[in-house]
């Protein structure tokens, strides 16, 4: 078939370092799926989760509130896209058997772009990285041997490239620098329920960590940098953390802040920015005790990604029996709060839906609704989460190839 868009010249080469870490010495967990994860020790891709366990820890009664085709320009790189995407993992992206497939899946069908892992909840990167902070935590990997060709090759053939980071959920630097983890009031560094170690979101160290790996994917070809793990921990002991740096600041100004940050220093690059907030950030007003407030967030990303998988949602969640049983429902319910929060910014919002069988089986009718459901609450773009990345090709509609 023919390309979706005419590229420019290649990737620069070459990586820029903006930050040092002090000296340093040096598993897993994704948002989305249907078996269960490895808590510790090697990192299964095949076993990966649905963020928080699959389901929220209750149902909490909170005040509620009711781009065309690409076509990449070597001078303006912040052509907007209006995105039907696709999570891959660190493990597909690096197995061309794996990563082939979902080429010819995007290529054929509606899709049109995909969320790469380039930092994972491990806290490994999912390359080999020349960044001296990175060396000195040891979280290179070599799971994508060549992710500055991959960006190209997505771009040669018009898929939009969106790199996904992983941010304060991070066992390895936690581990390397126990000075920026997240402590215990019972001594050492604080564990969730899966036992994975969290960085301080207080610390500008650990900010600059984070965008100096950033930087690096944007200098690479990636045309967006989709931070997820955003936050501060919501599973596990949370009354007995402790936060080393912590500058008095209110939760959702320090998840604000970073991503001002952010905007600041990636300002050169010329990418997108967007972040991965809970579902239920949609409706509620205050920030979960996570530092998640939508139109905080919103105020300082180019897209944001609520998670509005149906099998997250409590029983009882919008007046729904089962959530899980009403994807048209509940996406809709959902997503109409968002767009009704940030009014005519709205258009930011672009979910994350669930492709993936948790308590109920998931087909295409149950994908294709939450589509319908996102475009009926007046949004355009909308990305699939798989974590073993077998996606629903019946629910997609065929490759569309306007203004190509």
């Amino acid at each position: 078939m023919a390309p979706k868009l005419l590229v420019g010249v290649g990737v620069i080469i070459g990586f820029f370092l903006f930050v040092t870490l002090g000296a340093a010495k040096g598993l897993a967990d994704l948002p989305g799926g249907d078996v269960p994860a490895v808590s510790t020790g090697v990192y299964e891709e095949e076993k990966a989760e649905t963020e928080n366990g699959g389901v929220y820890q209750e149902l909490i009664q909170r005040e509620t509130v009711t781009a065309p085709d690409f076509k990449q320009e070597e001078e303006d790189n912040k052509v907007k896209v209006k995105v039907k995407g696709i999570y891959v993992s660190g493990y597909s992206a690096g197995t061309p058997e794996r990563f082939q497939k979902l080429l010819d899946l995007v290529e054929t069908t509606e899709l049109n772009a995909m969320v790469i892992d380039v930092k994972d909840a491990t806290g490994y990167l999912t390359y080999n990285s020349d960044l001296e902070p990175v060396r000195r935590v040891g979280s290179s990997s070599k799971k994508v041997k060549d992710i500055a060709a991959l960006a190209q090759t997505l771009r040669e053939k018009g898929i939009y490239p969106i790199a996904r980071l992983v941010v304060f959920k991070d066992p390895v630097l936690a581990r390397a620098r126990p000075d920026l983890a997240v402590k215990s009031r019972n001594g050492g560094i604080w564990k969730d329920y899966k036992g994975m170690a969290w960085v301080d979101p207080y610390s500008r160290e650990v900010w600059d960590y984070n965008l100096s790996v950033a930087a690096e994917v944007a200098q690479m070809g990636f045309r967006e940098i989709q931070f997820d793990y955003v936050r501060f921990p919501s599973d596990g002991p949370t009354e007995n953390m402790v936060f080393s740096h912590n500058n008095g600041l209110a939760r959702e100004e320090v998840i604000r802040e970073f991503l001002a940050y952010a905007r600041e220093k990636l300002a050169p690059y010329g990418v997108f920015l967007s972040a991965d907030v809970f579902g239920l950030t949609c409706s509620a007003k205050d920030d979960l005790g996570i530092g998640q407030k939508l139109e905080l967030v919103a105020a300082e990303v180019d897209y944001v990604s609520p998670m509005v998988y149906p099998s997250h949602y409590a029983l009882g969640s919008y007046g729904l029996v089962d959530p899980d049983r009403s994807p048209y429902r509940t996406v809709y319910k959902s997503l109409s709060d968002a767009v009704y929060r940030l009014g005519d910014n709205s258009k930011m919002i672009r979910p994350w839906l669930q492709d993936f069988s948790l308590r109920h089986k998931y087909g295409p009718k149950e994908v294709r609704e939450q589509i319908r459901a996102t475009y009926d609450a007046g949004l355009e773009e909308w990305i699939l989460w798989n974590p073993a990345n077998r996606y629903t090709e019946e629910a997609l509609g065929e490759e569309t190839m306007t203004g190509s």
